[in-house]
């Protein structure tokens, strides 16, 4: 299913776009349903990687101990 939209693009934007339709010969929908569900992938990964960041900050601190124990059982293991 598609949704109308109606927007208003920069002039440049608008121009390089037309010449780049030109060029490839593909439809402007086609175009802009791939420019912006690319740009949507790409705000999906930039929104992911802050979730991460913020979660690996809150595990930090227990990464450290359960590696510290890890480190002092293989010294255990090697006495």
């Amino acid at each position: 299913m598609s949704k109308p939209l109606s927007l208003k693009l920069q002039d440049r934007v608008y121009e390089e776009a037309e010449e780049i339709l030109r060029k490839s010969r593909k439809t402007r929908n086609a175009y802009f349903n791939e420019a912006i569900n690319l740009y949507n992938k790409l705000w999906k990964r930039k929104l992911l990687k802050r979730a991460l960041a913020a979660e690996s900050v809150l595990v930090a601190a227990d990464s450290m101990e359960l590696l510290e124990t890890f480190e002092r059982l293989e010294d255990e293991l090697a006495e």
